[in-house]
């Protein structure tokens, strides 16, 4: 268990490999967002179930300030620097430069998931750009809040895209889902091809997990021209207002009830109903 830097939030992490061999179980990311009034503060927590021979390590980097123009290696490509980053502890794999979860000292937390839509094939194209783990570094560097968490991700889709190699000595590229939370809210992002992204907020009271694979319905927000894209691609033919992200980049099936949660995402969201007491959070 890692507490996380800054009070009221706790954060709880686990790793499949851990020096045994067991078969991967799961990558699933959960968040109660604590009420006014529970006992309990936020919590999040994440299961990762990267390759189980690869060494992962939990490190600590305090806050640094940066000159004017500084640049920044991430794990392929270099980006601007920002002018002050926060101090974080990261659970990450030991090659990687990014992280698969972790917490900063203004008590925000994330953590990432692989997942695949119908435009997986633009990210994997063999070209180098950010990877979902070097977002959710720059996001604890960078940001004081899960709303500022969703800002500089989503800022992050935009300018620079997602894509490159996830796994140490092979050849493993996917899209990302993130959970974003602090001690007042937390937001779902995820992604699609090499641009695309959507999120939903999760208020006070509420709960929410993520597994490997999207799940959004109504966005909260969105990329500015994913609904113009949508439609030229035939992924949406319905009314703007009744977009739905899962429908549209997800593909296959085109009825919105087959998309309920199945699977881990659907197991994952039952347990947290039975914890919280049917709607209410854990007290």
């Amino acid at each position: 268990m890692i507490p996380a830097i800054a009070a009221p939030l706790l954060m709880l992490t686990s790793s499949s490999s851990l020096g045994v061999k067991p078969p991967p179980q799961s990558c699933d990311t959960f968040v109660v967002v604590a009420a006014e009034g529970d006992k309990l503060p936020t919590i999040f927590g994440k299961n990762s179930d990267r390759p189980n021979t690869e060494t992962h390590e939990v490190v600590r980097f305090p806050a640094a300030e940066h000159p004017p123009g500084a640049k920044l290696r991430c794990q392929y490509i270099e980006i601007p620097q920002v002018a002050k980053t926060h101090a974080v502890v990261l659970s990450r794999p030991a090659w990687l430069w990014g992280a698969e979860m972790g917490a900063n000292e203004h008590g925000v937390c994330c953590g990432n998931e692989a997942v695949f839509s119908r435009e997986s094939g633009a990210a994997d194209d063999g070209v180098d750009r950010l990877l979902g783990m070097d977002i959710v570094r720059l996001v604890l560097e960078r940001a004081t809040t899960a709303k500022e968490a969703l800002e500089v991700a989503a800022g992050l889709m935009e300018t620079h895209g997602q894509g490159g190699n996830c796994e140490d000595g092979g050849r493993w590229s996917y899209e990302n889902g993130f959970l974003f939370a602090d001690p007042k809210e937390a937001f779902v992002l995820e992604t699609s091809g090499v641009h695309w992204w959507a999120s939903e907020r999760i208020g006070p009271g509420k709960r929410r997990n993520i597994s490997n694979g999207i799940s959004i319905r109504k966005p909260h927000s969105m990329h500015p021209k994913l609904l113009e894209h949508a439609t030229a691609k035939g992924y949406w033919k319905g009314d703007a207002k009744d977009f739905d992200w899962k429908v549209a980049m997800l593909g296959g099936r085109s009825s919105a009830d087959e998309l309920e949660p199945e699977g881990r995402e659907l197991a994952g969201k039952q347990w947290l109903e039975e914890l919280a007491g049917g709607g209410k959070a854990l007290t």
